[in-house]
């Protein structure tokens, strides 16, 4: 509670550089639309002033207490034409003045929440903020947001198990556990939750996905030092629906169907709405080399879930949204018999709850908001892992006592959040956000068979404060401090961060952002995978003497757009360095006597990340959109890391490579047809192999493999069909996914595979259609 208080008197002391709004009652309201849908988020103010706001959700606004007189009233947004209305500010009177917008080209400053967890355009943020919407998972055929996610710069997702496919998104060079995954601005992705949930969670239920790469903002948690994806789930702006059905073919060989659908009730008030969302998943397993056993796992899935708000008055609001998601995999041979039987499986059945709720009060005017905030998930998960033992007397045992397991995880987290705008702040404008949260995650996982028990419950509680400052029309800087309380961790953590915006003209900003973080000494995503290597299993343990790893990052970018009325183009140049110290590495310890392996967590000194990212775009009269991005990196241990005990350690970051990048091409040559190229590209990296590839009696000659680059190239056509008299569209959809079937040839065999050498394209070669229905 002292903290607490603490935080809000920090924040109230600031109030001797506001000036108080004198009370005119001169106030303004109406809406802003364009084809006759109403606009969210576009900015409306006072030309010449400090006095403005944007359009809520519903695309409606009010300004109050404006200065009286003659004034120009200007409605602006990227992606359209500006529009100015003169207007006569009389004081205790109310105008109501509506704007129309023409569009203008593509869209390139839209409103973000994720840098600073306050409204603002990108172009405006000191911290850069990419966004992948719906049409990136439209044009690439992402059925979930773990295949959109690759086509953003300095983003990379890896498939690390060859039996069960669980996945890892790595940023600017660094593994999964670097980054933190936000639902709804909520860090409810808890470790377990990380192996498989990003495959889990549909793109029908979101809006919108934005990330920030680096951990420039003080706001999110200490382990975000690679940078944070923010998932944003639909949310109701229109009545609406849409309803999708395809079906996939993977290599010729498995079937993937897919029934997905949404739909948006708004009150007539426009005060309250909801989008509800419901998806279906059907994928066969895949046996790429005709072995009999899979490469790709056989995939259930069954989610539904709803995102809501209700307006209480016009300064309250409340937000609920929920998920439930249900997965069965299955990956090894013999799918049609028990998990037990097979000669070699992994078997995982997931039942996810999640969702959250978000109270927000506006007051001084709309100068001061109050945030209370809370979310959690539950996991409830069955899970096997094994292989069929040659002995008899081991098969017996295997019989009497198969390797399943069980585990449960909860996570939750509460916080309040002060936002406070101060309009005079020595000159500029500078918005204060101090606040406090408070996260649990409680995870259990045991098989008894193998021995193997993880009973971790991780408590952190976090304080930030925050400044905001508007410093002139060219500056800005973002400043402030985060101090976390970690169970794992004897004292308070205090990481300071900065980062600076310089916009040369309006085309063109500069950033420069310095970060700390720090992870605390427990057991993340990838740790908890049990892997089939050299005949036995393999898992990760941690040191007895294990402590927290600090990280310091450096980031600075360019930024230059081009908008006419019929076309845009610009680029984004990045650079980062990242230096972790007490850096967490694997190290094999010896064998187990029954042949099982055994990876270690310890501390190896310090390491080093440093690169660059280049994106560029274009979008030509509505009619040609490209986008593309390229990362070079070079990650390095500054000790050589020893992860086998057979063969040389290397102080390379493994399964990391030196290159990667994106592209995609969207022409529309007529209103009703789409058509879309796109395309992934992975440069070499080293891979472990434990034993030689095809020969698991030999664990004694692990190797390191330098995999080849990998083109991974997409083909998509769209048609749509009007049908006025159900005011919809029927969309007819087509395409290749991996045309060139550019995808891992040299995959290990039989039931004794290393399940964790496998890397490249996800999938093979994939034929799909469908139709979908929407408004």
């Amino acid at each position: 509670m002292k903290r607490i208080v603490l935080l809000f008197s920090i924040t109230f002391l600031l109030n001797p550089f506001n000036l108080a709004a004198q009370k005119t009652d001169a106030n303004v309201f109406g809406d802003v639309q364009s084809d006759g849908e109403h606009i969210p988020f576009v900015n409306i103010y006072l030309d010449g002033t400090n006095y403005g706001t944007v359009t809520d959700e519903t695309g409606h606004y009010l300004l109050v207490n404006l200065p009286i007189g003659q004034h120009t009233l200007v409605a602006k947004m990227i992606g359209y034409k500006p529009v100015k209305k003169s207007v006569n500010l009389v004081k205790g009177q109310s105008i109501e003045l509506n704007f129309e917008l023409e569009k203008q080209s593509l869209a390139v400053d839209e409103v973000v929440v994720t840098g600073t967890k306050t409204f603002k355009r990108q172009t405006e943020s000191a911290v850069i903020v990419n966004v992948i919407d719906s049409k990136i998972f439209d044009y690439v055929q992402a059925n979930t947001i773990s295949e959109g996610l690759s086509f953003q710069p300095g983003l990379r997702m890896e498939t690390d198990c060859q039996t069960c496919n669980y996945t890892q998104l790595r940023m600017n060079g660094l593994g999964g556990a670097y980054s933190q995954i936000l639902i709804n601005s909520r860090p409810i992705f808890s470790p377990l939750t990380g192996l498989y949930g990003l495959e889990q969670i549909p793109t029908e239920m979101v809006e919108r996905i934005e990330v920030v790469r680096g951990g420039a903002s003080a706001l999110y948690g200490s382990s975000a030092i690679g940078g944070t994806v923010n998932v944003i789930t639909k949310f109701p702006s229109r009545n609406a629906y849409d309803l999708s059905m395809s079906n996939a073919t993977i290599n010729g060989q498995a079937n993937d169907n897919n029934i997905n659908g949404n739909i948006t009730l708004l009150s007539t008030q426009r005060n309250a709405g909801a989008t509800i969302f419901v998806s279906r998943r059907d994928r066969q397993s895949y046996d790429h080399n005709d072995d009999g056993y899979s490469e790709m796992p056989a995939l259930q899935n069954n989610s539904f879930g709803f995102n809501s708000y209700f307006r209480l008055n016009q300064n309250q609001k409340l937000e609920v949204n929920m998920a439930s998601l249900h997965e069965y995999r299955r990956g090894g041979n013999r799918n049609d018999d028990p998990a037990y039987l097979a000669d070699q499986s992994e078997e995982r059945t997931h039942d996810i709850l999640m969702g959250g709720a978000d109270y927000t009060l506006d007051f001084e005017n709309n100068r001061t908001s109050l945030a209370a905030f809370f979310a959690g998930q539950y996991t409830k998960r069955k899970h096997y892992t094994g292989i069929l033992p040659d002995d008899p007397t081991e098969l017996a045992a295997h019989y009497a006592l198969p390797p399943y397991g069980n585990t449960k995880n909860n996570t939750f987290m509460g916080g309040i959040q002060l936002n406070h705008t101060l309009y005079d702040f020595l000159g500029g404008l500078n918005v204060i956000t101090t606040g406090l949260e408070y996260n649990y995650d409680d995870v259990m996982d045991e098989i008894e068979t193998y021995d193997y028990l993880l009973d971790q419950t991780s408590k952190n509680t976090g304080f930030y404060l925050q400044s905001d400052w508007s410093v002139n029309s060219k500056l800005t800087l973002l400043s402030g401090v985060r101090g976390d309380q970690h169970n794992y961790v004897d004292r308070i953590i205090l990481n300071p961060r900065l980062s600076a915006l310089y916009k040369f003209n309006q085309e063109s900003q500069f950033r420069l952002s310095w970060s700390t973080g720090f992870r605390a000494p427990q057991a993340f995503d990838t740790d908890m995978h049990i892997a089939f290597s050299g005949g036995g299993i393999q898992q990760v343990q941690l040191a007895d003497n294990l402590k927290e790893e600090r990280s310091q990052s450096l980031s600075s970018s360019l930024n230059w757009d081009r908008a006419t009325e019929t076309h845009i183009y610009g680029f984004t140049i990045e650079g980062f360095y990242t230096v972790l110290n007490d850096a967490f590495i694997l190290e094999e310890l010896d064998n187990t006597p029954d042949g099982n392996s055994i990876l270690e967590k310890r501390n190896g000194g310090k390491s080093e990340v440093l690169g660059g990212t280049f994106e560029a775009r274009a979008n030509f009269n509505q009619q040609l959109q490209l986008e593309a991005g390229l990362t070079l990196q070079k990650s390095q241990y500054e000790q050589t890391v020893a992860w086998s005990t057979e063969i040389d350690g290397t102080r390379d970051f493994l399964r990391s490579p030196n290159a990667y990048g994106y592209y995609t091409i969207a022409f529309t040559p007529e209103s009703p047809l789409t058509a879309t190229l796109s395309g992934l590209y992975t440069g070499t990296m080293l891979i472990p192999h434990y034993g030689l590839p095809g020969d698991a009696g030999t664990p004694e000659q692990d190797l390191l493999f330098e995999s080849d680059p990998f083109w991974e190239t997409n083909l998509k056509l769209s048609y749509d069909f009007n049908l006025p008299h159900l005011d919809s569209k029927l969309q007819f959809f087509g395409g290749v996914s991996n045309l060139f079937n550019q995808y891992q040839d040299d995959f290990d065999q039989g039931k004794y595979r290393d399940s964790n050498y496998v890397y490249g394209p996800s999938k093979p070669r994939t034929i799909y259609f469908g139709l979908k229905l929407f408004n």
